[in-house]
């Protein structure tokens, strides 16, 4: 039972990390680009790089060992049992999208935060690129969002 509820904790905290961050630090980029102050999106993109690194890939290591390591410790095929299994893999298309697409996106987009930081202007694509970091980010956020349903009510 105590290894159940230790890995429990695990997961629930690095669901609350990973999720927590990726809305907040949505929210806070949309709201940094708003304003169209370089200084202000010069600093908010490099945090919301520095967060993705710290608390976006430490919540789904925590995600990771907590849910499949209780999965193991029960001995549930967790790709095979189709509530565990959808959950896993939108998990997985989440990352897919932060890795192929996200992750490139906001390094370049801080590369070109470090030109504008000091008045210079800021260049078409930055915008370019936020526009596309705004619709995949919001895909990546739903995906795992929507895996709280699959774990809670785990209708099949």
């Amino acid at each position: 039972m105590e290894n159940y509820l230790f890995l429990k904790f695990i997961h629930l905290l690095g669901v609350v990390v990973f999720l927590g961050n990726i809305i907040v630090t949505g929210w806070w980029k949309f709201m940094a680009d708003r304003t169209g102050n370089h200084r202000i999106i010069a600093f908010a993109q490099r945090q919301v790089t520095l967060t993705d690194f710290v608390f976006t890939a430490g919540g789904v290591v925590l995600v990771a060992i907590g849910g499949i390591g209780n999965a193991m410790l029960h001995h549930m095929d967790y790709l095979h049992i189709k509530w565990m299994a959808w959950g896993y893999w939108q998990f997985i298309a989440s990352g897919v999208i932060w890795v192929v697409v996200l992750i490139p996106v906001q390094i370049a987009q801080a590369k070109m935060a470090r030109t504008f930081e000091n008045g210079k202007s800021i260049p078409p694509e930055y915008w370019k690129l936020g526009k596309i970091w705004y619709v995949f980010g919001t895909l990546a956020t739903l995906l795992p969002a929507s895996n709280i349903y699959w774990m809670v009510f785990k209708p099949i």
